[in-house]
């Protein structure tokens, strides 16, 4: 146990990630078991549990990317890998995934390959059925952004070394997929629902953390443009969305990632550090947390609007009640 306890970052990380990690098993196989069952009830379930495990996974792919899960690089590279297969975005390169999010914190600013807004905009129709999509709750942008990262290698020269990555993988999951579906053909309907429910929860917590500006500079090195940023900026337009203030127990279903300040502020720190952390440092200072039920109600009125939309920095989020939030800045697509 001492020596297992030896790979760890942090002396206290063994049992909350070895729970955590025995629930994603748990989850991720129990889901797939329940969707194929013949009862309803069981099916539903499981959609949850399964779209569950792959949110808790992403989120330790967040977790391996500022590299507070293993002391090695190598180890959470390795694990970073595996997390990326169980959250279904095995075709990013772990070390993409990372380096975007490395460049969100040292830029502070959303930083792409390209902006998908303005592009998007070029093609009307399509802008109208992600349109009618998104009034219908299914997360067709989300789905875009994912898609792109496998059709993105066989467009972009600078991706071109990912092409095998995107074949391969793409075989082994429709292989995959397609030993199931002869056990049972429910796989084909409960598994894209647990998967537009993963996203959804994904991108419900992306869109309200930031008020960043977006710079198309993922391709190339960091430049001046960012040099304008400082920790007093980052501080002043990073929010933290608790699911809950009063049962922070709660906030453990998105791995504590809505303790998003505290996590700016201190990156390094392990996700069930933070908590106590955010308490320690901001007090009853709510000045930057925003109000679930006002999230609940923002995501809701501006589905739509959200798509395009593009927050201007500094402005007034008004507890989130108002705030439309920005769309297709989550770090598991890396273009």
């Amino acid at each position: 146990m001492a020596k297992l306890r030896g790979y760890f970052r942090f002396e206290d990380a063994l049992i909350p990630n070895m729970l955590a990690w025995s629930y994603i098993l748990a989850a991720y196989i129990g889901g797939f078991y329940a969707i194929m069952s013949d009862a309803i009830i069981y099916n539903l379930v499981g959609t949850v549990l399964l779209a569950h495990s792959m949110v808790i996974s992403a989120y330790f792919v967040h977790e391996c990317a500022h590299d507070s899960l293993f002391k090695k690089n190598r180890h959470n590279h390795l694990f970073g890998e595996i997390f990326l297969w169980i959250a279904g975005a095995s075709y990013s390169e772990y070390e993409a995934v990372r380096h975007k999010h490395v460049r969100h914190h040292m830029d502070r600013a959303d930083i792409v390959s390209f902006d998908f807004r303005t592009r998007l905009q070029m093609y009307p129709k399509l802008l109208k059925v992600i349109q009618a999509l998104e009034w219908m709750y299914i997360p067709a942008l989300e789905i875009m952004m994912h898609v792109l990262v496998i059709l993105l290698p066989f467009v972009k020269e600078s991706r071109k070394h990912l092409r095998s990555r995107v074949v391969t993988v793409l075989l082994l999951r429709i292989a995959f997929f397609a030993l199931l579906a002869s056990v049972s053909l429910k796989i084909l309907v409960f598994y894209p629902l647990a998967y537009m429910l993963f996203l959804t929860v994904m991108r419900f917590m992306d869109v309200h953390q930031h008020t960043y500006d977006l710079y198309e500079t993922l391709d190339r090195k960091r430049g001046d443009e960012v040099k304008q940023y400082d920790s007093v900026f980052e501080k002043h337009n990073t929010y933290s969305n608790l699911l809950s203030r009063r049962y922070p127990w709660l906030n453990l279903l998105v791995l504590n990632f809505a303790y998003h300040n505290v996590h700016h502020d201190q990156q390094m720190q392990p996700w069930y550090r933070l908590p106590r952390l955010h308490e320690k440092l901001y007090g009853k200072d709510e000045s930057q947390v925003l109000l679930f039920k006002n999230l609940i109600e923002s995501y809701h009125r501006f589905r739509v609007a959200r798509i395009i939309n593009s927050d201007s920095t500094g402005i007034d989020v008004h507890k989130g009640k108002d705030f439309i939030g920005v769309d297709g800045v989550s770090f598991l697509t890396a273009h």
